[in-house]
């Protein structure tokens, strides 16, 4: 082998274990996602004011990785002009990584309604409901990131399918939480809050889609032109911090 062979092979080489790289820093983002949203979960059916205390500063590692990932994504295109694939790659990469923290902040506003929440009897028969969403989520966001390292565009688009079912239970929720708040005043600062708690769930659905539909455009080129199965027809502008 020659040696401007070798220095290619080498280069070739670098170039790939900063994908890997910065790939990983995106898993890593997956799981504390992950993980912050089944203890915001846990810590609102448990009325844990500790723990949901702890899953809002965890927040900020989620925004710390997002950092990382976005800079190294821009070091890569600008020291490597990547081409073709492995553009797709990076710019898939640093869409994802938005995507999550975005997801991460919604996460974040529910462990903060949680502590709110801690101290309210009723309405305790709904976060059955909201954990039953919270599950289908959670699962939507694990499945979407392994599509991705996977490169299955095929399944990518039946997760981007399951959306439709996540704004289903946003509806029921939203529908039981109106009920309850009709039939006893009382019940209408809770059940505000509780519709808040769903309304950030549907969002991270809207997220996982849209990290699927990156999966989609890495391998594909192109993203759906088709629009995404949306049963929720309700504002989003609500949604944050308290």
């Amino acid at each position: 082998m020659t040696q401007d062979a070798m220095k290619d092979k080498h280069i070739v080489r670098s170039f790939d274990q900063e994908l890997e790289s910065v790939q990983a820093h995106l898993m890593r983002m997956g799981g504390l996602v992950e993980s912050c949203l089944s203890d915001a979960i846990r810590a609102l059916c448990d009325k844990d004011v500790e723990l949901a205390a702890r899953t809002v500063k965890a927040d900020r590692a989620i925004d710390e990785l997002e950092e990382m990932v976005k800079n190294d994504s821009a070091n890569i295109i600008a020291r490597r002009a990547p081409t073709a694939i492995d553009l797709r790659v990076v710019l898939a990469t640093f869409t994802i990584a938005n995507q999550l923290e975005r997801s991460g902040d919604h996460a974040k506003n529910i462990a903060k309604r949680a502590v709110t929440l801690a101290d309210s009897a009723s309405l305790d028969e709904v976060k059955s409901a909201i954990a039953r969403q919270a599950q289908l989520v959670q699962s939507m966001i694990a499945d979407t990131l392994d599509c991705f390292i996977q490169r299955d565009a095929d399944r990518a688009q039946a997760i981007r399918e399951r959306d439709a079912d996540v704004d289903a239970m946003y509806n029921n929720v939203f529908r039981a939480l109106l009920t309850h708040m009709m039939e006893n005043p009382g019940n209408i600062t809770p059940g505000m809050h509780l519709h808040f708690v769903a309304k950030n769930l549907e969002r991270i659905g809207d997220h996982a889609t849209g990290i699927a539909e990156q999966t989609i455009y890495l391998v594909s080129g192109q993203l759906p032109d088709d629009d995404r199965p949306r049963l929720d027809k309700t504002p989003t502008e609500t949604t944050e911090v308290l």
